[in-house]
């Protein structure tokens, strides 16, 4: 069998858009995902990162670390479910809300009217899980994605989307069902810590 030459010299975003187009034209993914199907589970759990901003090159190596895994246990002959995740609550979108709206202090929040502030922390992880997915999707990793590109004014956007979102119902409803569980079983108790505390965002977190 007779290779081609490889040139000396390799334009990688070219290359990396021709590999893209060739596994969008194929229909790569979906083979790949399916080919295992009904043969052992291999469940993975991806630690998501926080919708709050473009991805950092710290995320977009532990992606790469991920993808590897994922696709390693594929090639062993397990079915995975390839489900992406975004972490959308605390202190990382919140703060980048309030730089946007010129917040200085939790004051101002509450003058703002929590509500709406909350609908504005979730409007800015819809419009960054976006950017982020559009930049895993460029950096070759393979997820479930589904219907990702979504207009920002789109009410069922969290419902067309395969990833999981940590602010979704169902997502904070597991979480109470879980803690009501610990509670009845006496699990859940009152304690003393130290703890580290911000004055600015009246938080510990």
């Amino acid at each position: 069998m007779n290779f081609k030459p490889v040139p000396k010299e390799l334009n990688f975003p070219e290359l990396e858009h021709r590999i893209l187009a060739f596994w969008e034209k194929t229909n790569a993914f979906s083979l790949y995902k399916n080919k295992n199907k009904g043969r052992n589970k291999w469940s993975f759990q991806d630690g998501p990162i926080t919708a709050n901003n473009p991805m950092g090159v710290h995320h977009a190596w532990g992606r790469t670390y991920k993808d590897i895994f994922q696709r390693y246990k594929t090639m062993k002959g397990f079915e995975q479910r390839y489900q992406n995740g975004f972490d959308c609550q605390g202190l990382w979108v919140e703060v980048e809300v309030e730089k946007e709206l010129g917040f200085t202090s939790k004051r101002d929040i509450e003058k703002y009217g929590i509500d709406k502030f909350v609908l504005k922390c979730q409007e800015r992880v819809h419009k960054f899980s976006m950017v982020q997915t559009e930049q895993s999707i460029r950096l070759g990793m393979w997820m479930d994605w589904g219907e990702w590109k979504t207009s920002l004014a789109d009410k069922d956007w969290l419902k067309k989307s395969h990833s999981y979102y940590t602010m979704s119902e169902v997502n904070n409803y597991t979480i109470w069902y879980f803690l009501k569980k610990c509670y009845e079983r006496g699990l859940i108790y009152k304690g003393t810590d130290v703890m580290p505390w911000c004055a600015r965002c009246g938080t510990d977190k």
